[in-house]
């Protein structure tokens, strides 16, 4: 294989970057012609493509964002869409297609897959939901901005003697929630994988105000429901004063962390040597510190969990 193409789709997060240059850089390190396509799947079809160079990837690992830029593209869903693709594809030239992205992204890089185009994913998104790794690229860099924000919430919360409900992202997957409640040192922690008991939550509320506690952190994962109704359901129930902050995009934005690049290097850089061994139709991901790689058909079809044992433990620790 000596033409491969690189693109970012979906939300985006920070170390897609640094991900693009690893594959820039590796590909040109093995004597490979890179090209980039730009808006995702819409730049596919539209052929908004540009060969790449070692200088085109320079001073971006440390930038949030993609430099590819990203967009939704709705035509690409269909069998047309996707034809158009693949035309494109074969007029440049290239063979190969590293995409990054969340689980929309990896559902294009399927249907590319099935009518016979390798691709290979590489999980870039903060939601961290993508099944076959422990960690996806932007996931440690949003944790931090959410820990950060509940840091400086804690201190207006003592000040005031406040129940602060917290909104963050993470689509259907409650892992910002349950990591960034489990580091923030929240008191309730509410992920869309269980079911809460409002009763049970107002009755902690309850027990830790009567042996003085005067403030509480409430951490509310998206794919729950709105903070603004769990804040007024409290509110109904016990009497507490509450406020509501919706972190909302700024947890997508930002310098990455060094784990997130050195992760969206390693995991970028895989992915060349996957389509360099002629290999097609992958997932590549981390597992237990070790580079890992899975039909990507299959990464799809498998259920999202988060850790039963690190849930239990934030109940346990925040009683």
């Amino acid at each position: 294989m000596k033409r491969i193409g690189v693109l970012t789709s979906g939300g985006d997060s920070p170390g897609m970057n640094a991900a693009v240059r690893a594959v820039v850089r590796k590909a040109i390190f093995h004597e490979m012609e890179v090209f980039g396509i730009y808006y995702g799947y819409q730049g596919l079809i539209n052929g908004d493509i540009r060969q790449l160079e070692l200088g085109s990837v320079g001073d971006i690992i440390h930038r949030g964002g993609t430099m590819l830029h990203t967009a939704r593209c709705l035509e690409f869903k269909t069998e047309e869409g996707q034809l158009k693709a693949i035309e494109q594809l074969n007029k440049y030239g290239i063979e190969g297609l590293v995409i990054i992205g969340g689980d929309g992204s990896y559902m294009g890089a399927k249907a590319l897959t099935e009518r016979g185009f390798p691709c290979i994913g590489v999980p870039g998104t903060i939601d961290n939901d993508i099944p076959g790794t422990d960690f996806t690229i932007g996931f440690d860099t949003a944790l931090n901005t959410v820990i950060d924000a509940i840091d400086k919430i804690r201190d207006t919360a003592t000040s005031h003697e406040r129940t602060y409900v917290v909104e963050v992202m993470g689509r259907n997957a409650g892992d910002i929630a349950l990591w960034a409640g489990l580091a923030g040192g929240a008191e309730t922690i509410l992920c869309p994988e269980y079911d809460y008991d409002m009763e049970e939550l107002i009755g902690k509320l309850k027990r830790g105000h009567d042996r003085g506690k005067k403030h509480s952190i409430i951490i509310v994962a998206e794919g729950v429901g709105s903070a603004v109704d769990v804040s007024r359901k409290i509110e109904a129930k016990a009497g507490f004063e509450t406020r509501v902050t919706v972190l909302g995009h700024v947890q997508r934005g930002g310098s990455p962390s060094a784990n997130d690049r050195v992760l969206a290097s390693r995991l970028g850089a895989r992915a060349v040597e996957l389509l360099l061994d002629g290999k097609g139709g992958r997932s590549v991901g981390i597992e237990q510190n070790r580079l890992v790689d899975y039909d990507i058909i299959e990464v799809l079809g498998k259920p999202h969990t988060i850790d039963k044992k690190m849930y239990d433990l934030s109940s346990e620790l925040s009683i």
